[in-house]
């Protein structure tokens, strides 16, 4: 599986910003897609997830502002980022998570940064 991330860079707090994720080598519609992000110094943590049947999750830090979406058509999935803070700075990976013959796959994207000045 390849995931191949796209957007971030730096925006102004307050502002906005929108991440991609583009998979292929897998039956997208098949895992359940999130995004994590690592601060420096700090672990990577969960963001927001959706699942194959298009639930989602988030992070309490994120959850009003940020929004996670899939289109299984473009085989891709998004982080809509709205109001964000310089708390928000980070390296934000897309992951892909799957079950394969009983056990629970993992797919990384390369990470892309997002820093958020005051």
């Amino acid at each position: 599986v390849q995931l191949v991330q796209s957007g971030g860079g730096l925006v102004q707090a307050g502002g906005s910003l929108r991440l991609s994720c583009a998979a292929s080598g897998t039956t997208f519609s098949s895992n359940d897609m999130g995004w994590y992000r690592q601060a420096p110094g700090k672990q990577r943590e969960l963001v927001a997830t959706i699942s194959s049947a298009g639930l989602t999750n988030y992070a309490a830090s994120v959850k009003g502002r940020f929004t996670i979406s899939r289109d299984n058509a473009k085989n891709t999935v998004y982080l809509q980022m709205n109001s964000l803070n310089p708390e928000d700075t980070a390296v934000y990976y897309c992951n892909a998570a799957r079950v394969s013959r009983g056990t629970l796959l993992r797919s990384w994207g390369q990470g892309t940064q997002v820093t958020v000045s005051s």
